[in-house]
């Protein structure tokens, strides 16, 4: 139960600093990545319609940004269930020392081999985000038709002469400065409309890379006490390269030195008995 509860812990920890890291923070030089990204995209076409490829270029950086999180988090998960696996196993083994040593090896043998497996997964979670825009979720299309009701009133206030305000706010994001994006004004509307599209699939793609790396955290824990482990034990135990058995048919030090002593006092009970037979024979001579 302690371990299932540090792991959830740890899910908890690495979904927060996703939603806290830099990526993640949409106030920050509001929409002046996506008309960078659209100035640098102009092309001939229809006005209004944006090019997917503007999305998913603003889409690989993010994504880029944020690669090395989920790699330390299956890391650090492997760390700690290396270590519980090598105190659980030391437990069940602390009467049979060669068996302990060979069980030891065999665990971090196979969390290696884990830790690396789930190192592959991440990687290509993290490219298949990056090279594919898609999601089945109805949460994204509410999502992004809500914060695109705002547009309007956006406009009107980066647009107020008289006022000219420097920030607005926008519900789903916070406050953010608007004055930099006044001379912006033929490509504002789009830029609006991309990172409208960004925030809402963004949050899809974060719950992504928690949910897909817990289900797979899962699923390698149970196949690791279930399946891998006996497999793994049993072969470096049974193994003729590595001489398993003739490694648990030697005696530990300990058993040697009990051996040792009771070899002594069986010594000593044969040469006690050879006094006592003599004595004896002494008596029965001395009645005589």
């Amino acid at each position: 139960m302690h371990c299932t509860a540090r792991l959830v812990e740890k899910l908890n920890e690495y979904s927060k600093q996703l939603n806290e890291c830099p990526q993640s923070n949409h106030k920050q030089k509001f929409l002046m990545d996506e008309i960078n990204v659209l100035e640098e995209a102009k092309w001939i076409g229809l006005p209004n319609f944006l090019p997917r490829t503007a999305f998913l270029e603003i889409l690989q950086t993010k994504v880029s940004g944020i690669a090395y999180m989920p790699i330390a988090f299956v890391d650090d998960v492997w760390n700690y269930l290396g270590k519980v696996l090598n105190d659980v196993l030391k437990f069940h083994s602390e009467n049979y020392n060669q068996l302990q040593k060979l069980a030891s090896r065999a665990g971090e043998n196979l969390i290696v081999r884990m830790r690396e497996n789930s190192k592959k997964h991440v990687r290509e979670a993290i490219q298949m985000e990056k090279l594919t825009d898609y999601t089945c979720n109805p949460d994204y299309m509410a999502e992004y038709n809500r914060l695109m009701a705002q547009q309007d009133a956006f406009m009107r206030e980066i647009w107020d002469i008289k006022k000219k305000p420097s920030k607005a706010n926008l519900d789903g994001i916070g406050r953010v400065e608007i004055d930099h994006l006044r001379q912006y004004k033929h490509v504002i509307n789009q830029a609006f409309d991309l990172k409208m599209r960004m925030v809402a699939y963004w949050k899809i793609v974060l719950r992504r890379l928690v949910d897909t790396i817990a289900l797979h955290l899962q699923l390698s824990i149970n196949n690791l006490v279930k399946k891998d482990l006996e497999k793994e034990i049993s072969h470096e135990v049974l193994s003729p390269n590595r001489g398993g058995i003739e490694r648990m048919l030697e005696e530990s030090p300990s058993i040697a030195g009990k051996r040792f002593k009771l070899m002594r006092s069986v010594k000593v009970l044969e040469e006690s008995k050879e006094v006592v037979a003599n004595i004896m024979d002494r008596i029965s001579s001395y009645g005589d």
